[in-house]
């Protein structure tokens, strides 16, 4: 049998609210505010009743959310202030309208996504690193640089 580990204090009403009091934050902050504005001017009703679903499908396993937000939040041109500032701001507000066990788990689920988010864009600590690609040109101008003829010469047969 599944235990529902749930904090106790949590519930819809308590989601809403943090969705409001956090997005209020949000449109009046001068770094986070203008890009949120550049995309939802004239949506905000849509956009809040979205992560209202987001969040009651984090927190209380309601299953209402069914968007991809790793596909919304690229080409928005984010970098890892705007997620440490997005962060600041929700704990802020967690901390304002509940505490405890509630409080631990809207952070914790706010890091992750914040850490996925960021995985996502390959921005961060944790952006894969890839090494540099050599281009044909510069292979045949540098056989050195080609690995199939490190290979080759390594190997004594021609063509690899």
């Amino acid at each position: 049998m599944l235990v529902d580990e749930r904090p106790a204090d949590l519930s819809e009403p308590l989601v809403e609210r943090l969705v409001r009091d956090f997005y209020g934050r949000i449109r009046q902050d001068a770094v986070l505010g203008p890009i949120f504005e550049a995309r939802l001017a004239g949506r905000w009703d849509a956009h809040l009743g979205k992560m209202v679903d987001f969040w009651s499908s984090i927190a209380l396993k309601s299953g209402r959310y069914a968007g991809r937000p790793h596909a919304v939040h690229q080409h928005l041109g984010l970098e890892p202030a705007h997620f440490q500032r997005w962060l600041s701001l929700f704990e802020a507000t967690v901390h304002e309208i509940c505490d405890g066990p509630a409080a631990a788990l809207f952070i914790d689920r706010a890091y992750r996504i914040a850490d996925s988010l960021q995985i996502g864009l390959n921005i961060g600590p944790n952006a894969l690193q890839f090494p540099m690609r050599t281009s044909p040109a510069h292979r045949l101008e540098n056989p050195a640089n080609d690995p199939d003829h490190s290979l080759s010469a390594r190997s004594g047969v021609e063509g690899g």
